[in-house]
């Protein structure tokens, strides 16, 4: 019924016996396998292929990925609400930095400017060794945090992690970049790395058809010449940012309620939002003098603006050697006034660091341990400077959001946001007059002050997020590099509708007064919300990107 099988053999070599064989040569057999096998193991187990095969054989699953710079690790699970698109910092973060800018316009609660420079020199004595720092910080505040340098270094160096982006040769090019396809990252590709393209269309609004812009954004109002400024959009290398759809926005929304935190440039892009959503719907102001509330009744979303500028709690009582009347800053302490109303929210875009170069005083665990602008005791040594008082005060206020145990919302961290006062500060000569259109690679002016900043802050936002306990989510809004490219998106010295204003400099070459950190509106502004918009959408409709 069966037919006798065979076994057959390649072409060219003798037909292979179905007879059993000799042990010795069973034995033979065997021995050449098992070499075989134990050379293949070790081609297996050496680089490249040699992490994945031995994390398949030795049962690695404990979610940890190491790379190599330095051996860091980093535990994935930490992680994984965060976007992996930090931008890349200096390998050395205590590396001294010349300041090109280290005065800092700066906006009090009225819109007045504060008359302090920020004086923040690099040198060992009050900017720090960052190893001392971090004991320090460890110790007050930072327990059982590791001291790690920023995830965006360490993805930086690792060949197995894929961030997408690019490092743009040509930030400011006349039309739409060429389509350089699509990679996907975790939420999506990289929002943050690309060029600035002109958009013959236009902005989305005019300072004419929204009624809540603060006169001092109101650049075309206060008689600024050019329009270009407000035609620059901003194209991600490997994906599109689509232009901000305020009806999309209203809808992803819908019984919800999104609030701005922070300084006068969180104000300038919450009025941006407005602005951009005025157009479809005139919402009702339900606000107070404690807090800005707008409700646009057709979706029942409600945009909040809370003031708080430093984002730690602050008091002007005597403390120690300092009077009252000086600003304390508690680093340690979140500001209560924007904590208490934590749970009520759904999106929180929180941005800081520009009050940083205002005269203060630092205080951990009630103990003064710097100050900016005042140190009247030069015989104490001052352990924290402004710096990384900004760096702790980031680290404080999002521990407490991840932490919290009744907030389980969306939090969007916007990045440190860059000044263009060339040539000095915003009293001592800085200006971004005659500047319009973005910069290309080649004039970019490096800010030493602002990389710093920016550094200080992704090292607390990292910091923090190993601390989450809830379920709310983190997330970086890195603007920071892309802006550094727009000089020409601040009003300069178009700050005001006085015909008599001095908008030119005088005949020995001194500038006019202007304001080269708040921005236009419409104008780059309105990128931010394109950024909130899409951050948003990838989180609320899942992590589908818009390929280029």
């Amino acid at each position: 019924m069966f037919k006798a099988m065979t076994l057959a053999s390649p072409r060219g070599f003798p037909t292979m016996s179905a007879f059993p064989r000799s042990l010795s040569s069973i034995a033979v057999s065997v021995g050449g396998l098992a070499l075989f096998l134990i050379f293949a193991s070790c081609l297996l187990l050496s680089y490249p292929i040699g992490s994945t095969v031995r994390g398949y054989f030795y049962g690695d699953d404990s979610g940890k990925m190491a790379l190599w710079d330095n051996e860091t690790i980093i535990d994935t699970r930490l992680v994984d609400n965060v976007d992996l698109v930090n931008k890349n910092l200096p390998a050395n973060p205590s590396s001294k930095v010349p300041i090109s800018s280290s005065g800092q316009l700066i906006d009090s609660g009225t819109d007045g400017l504060v008359n302090e420079p920020a004086k923040v020199p690099l040198s060992s004595s009050n900017i720090t060794q960052e190893e001392e720092i971090s004991s320090y910080v460890s110790s007050n505040i930072a327990d059982n945090v590791e001291i790690a340098s920023p995830l965006s270094m360490a993805l930086k160096n690792n060949s197995d992690v894929t961030v997408a982006g690019s490092n743009p040769t040509s930030p400011a090019s006349p039309s739409l970049p060429e389509d350089v396809g699509t990679s996907l990252v975790d939420s999506g590709c990289d929002l943050y790395h690309g060029s600035w393209f002109y958009d013959s269309s236009g902005p989305s609004y005019t300072n004419n058809t929204c009624p809540v812009l603060t006169q001092m954004q109101n650049c075309q109002g206060n008689g600024r010449p050019d329009k270009e400024y407000e035609n620059w959009r901003w194209k991600p290398s490997q994906c599109d940012l689509p232009k901000f759809d305020a009806k999309k926005f209203l809808e992803l929304m819908r019984g919800k309620t999104l609030a701005f935190i922070g300084d006068s440039v969180a104000r300038n892009q919450m009025e941006s939002m407005l602005c951009l959503l005025w157009q479809v719907e005139v919402p009702k102001n339900r606000g107070n003098r404690k807090m800005q509330r707008w409700h646009f009744k057709s979706t029942s979303v409600m945009i909040v603006r809370i003031w708080s500028s430093w984002l730690v709690h602050q008091t002007t009582e005597p403390l120690d050697f300092a009077p009252e009347g000086v600003v304390k800053l508690h680093l340690d302490i979140p500001d209560n006034v924007f904590m208490e109303h934590i749970p009520k929210f759904d999106v929180v875009v929180l941005s800081s660091g520009h009050w940083f170069a205002k005269q203060s005083v630092y205080v951990l665990k009630n103990e003064i341990v710097g100050g900016q602008l005042w140190w009247p005791d030069k015989s104490r040594s001052m352990k924290i400077n402004n710096i990384e008082a900004f760096g702790i005060s980031v680290e404080t206020s999002l521990a407490a959001l991840v932490t919290h145990p009744n907030y389980t919302g969306l939090t969007i961290v916007r990045s440190f946001s860059p000044d263009h006062y060339e040539g000095g500060a915003w009293n001592t000569g800085g200006s971004c007059t005659g500047k319009v259109r973005p910069a290309s690679a080649g004039d970019l002016v490096e800010n030493g002050f602002t990389n710093i900043m920016h550094e200080k802050q992704v090292m607390g936002f990292d910091r923090a997020i190993k601390k989450a306990t809830n379920k709310s989510k983190l997330r970086l809004m890195d603007i920071t590099e892309a802006f550094g490219y727009r000089h020409d998106g601040h009003p300069g010295p178009y700050r005001s509708p006085d015909p008599n204003k001095i908008t030119q400099r005088g005949p020995d070459g001194k500038p006019p007064p202007q304001d080269c950190l708040h921005w236009c509106m419409p104008g780059p502004v309105d990128t931010w919300n394109e950024f909130v918009l899409e951050t948003i959408r990838r989180e609320f409709n899942g992590k589908e990107s818009f390929p280029s």
